[in-house]
């Protein structure tokens, strides 16, 4: 009975040591992130803007976002804070969307744009061919887990 109780408390802090791990890992290998004033220089003056906003139907104390992103002609920034994170990936939706099960209904007709490798402000460039007018939303998606973090209509 011992020895399986000791197995027991041994392999749930081995379970939960690899979940902290996976959460703190991304914090710890972050790039700096940019100034809300450096983003606003990258994206330009002429970009489209929505709100990431925690109150999203599949955001929760895990998996968020919020502030302000600016869509421009060839970047995407957000001047605010994400929930860290392992695997973002930003896309852009032809339809605004909340919920993991949306995302994946639409995913065929979204362009997957770039890594987000911060979690306080972040510019993604925008690969050349893609022309953000022909979109309306932008997500933040965990691709690893296949999470939906943040979503904003921008137009």
């Amino acid at each position: 009975m011992k020895k399986l109780l000791l197995l027991a408390t041994h392999l749930a802090m081995l379970a939960i040591g690899f979940a902290a791990g996976i959460y703190v890992l991304p914090i710890l290998v972050a790039p700096a992130a940019p100034t809300a004033s450096q983003v606003g220089q990258q994206v330009g003056a002429n970009a489209f803007t929505g709100q990431f906003r925690r109150d999203l139907k599949d955001s929760d104390a895990l998996h968020w976002g919020e502030g302000t992103v600016s869509v421009g002609a060839r970047s995407i920034g957000l001047a605010g804070r994400l929930a860290p994170g392992p695997d973002y990936k930003l896309y852009l939706s032809p339809e605004f969307v909340e919920t993991e099960a949306d995302f994946q209904r639409l995913k065929p007709k979204m362009v997957r744009v770039g890594d987000v490798k911060t979690f306080e402000n972040f510019v993604v460039p925008l690969p050349p061919d893609v022309d953000p007018a022909r979109f309306t939303a932008v997500i933040v998606w965990c691709e690893t887990f296949s999470q939906f973090i943040t979503a904003a209509r921008y137009r």
